[in-house]
């Protein structure tokens, strides 16, 4: 084998991922599941797909080796099939923002102007959460909190805040996070928040980013 051949096949599998890449479910999909395993009809049900299509999406991205799936009793889990793949969607998140206008221009649009809420970072976060000033708030669903979650955060899911608000002991500034910069649950929670009198701020970083950070 020669250094023309060699390097054929490399990228001919290199391909392989950026062609599994190529569709904008199966980037959801992946962004889904970094967040944790999910079974076919969860994912069907977040990504406003039939079952059928989501198994297609799964396929292709099982065969470029992306995800992994395990069957639970009549349940096929499926998950990333390596935590670089985490990390890998944050970089290539921030590539599309810092290279893309429409990126930009999207995200500005529907997650700041539309939404007119103030948000905080992670590195303004973790001071004010060792001094006490603030309450951390997890509104993904229970499974993704267990899963992994930002250390001192408490989980209320978000169709679960508005009946747990009258229990909820709140005497300093409440944040809430979900999963990530693209996911609205948490600008949902603060409009609750803030509706009921309660000082609000939406953080745009997940668990994932939390990660990167700590790493």
């Amino acid at each position: 084998m020669n250094e023309r051949n060699l390097k054929d096949l490399l990228y001919q599998e290199f391909a392989r991922i950026g062609k599994s890449l190529s569709s904008p479910k199966r980037l959801e999909i992946l962004d889904i599941l970094s967040q944790g395993p999910k079974s076919v009809d969860a994912l069907a049900k977040s990504t406003d797909m039939s079952v059928a299509n989501v198994s297609q999406h799964l396929k292709t991205l099982f065969n470029s080796r992306l995800v992994k799936f395990k069957k639970e009793g009549n349940f096929v889990i499926y998950e990333l099939a390596d935590e670089v793949i985490s990390d890998f969607l944050i970089t290539f998140h921030a590539l599309s923002e810092k290279q893309l206008i429409q990126v930009q221009q999207i995200k500005e649009e529907f997650l700041n102007e539309q939404l007119g809420l103030e948000g905080i970072t992670l590195s303004e976060l973790i001071p004010r959460m060792e001094k006490g000033e603030v309450l951390l708030l997890d509104v993904r669903p229970k499974e993704e909190f267990e899963e992994a979650h930002i250390p001192g955060a408490i989980s209320i899911p978000i169709e679960e805040l508005e009946d747990t608000l009258s229990s909820l002991q709140v005497n300093c500034d409440v944040v809430a996070y979900c999963r990530g910069p693209y996911c609205l649950m948490s600008a949902d929670a603060v409009k609750i928040l803030k509706a009921n009198g309660i000082k609000a701020f939406r953080m745009e970083q997940g668990v994932k980013e939390w990660l990167q950070l700590v790493k």
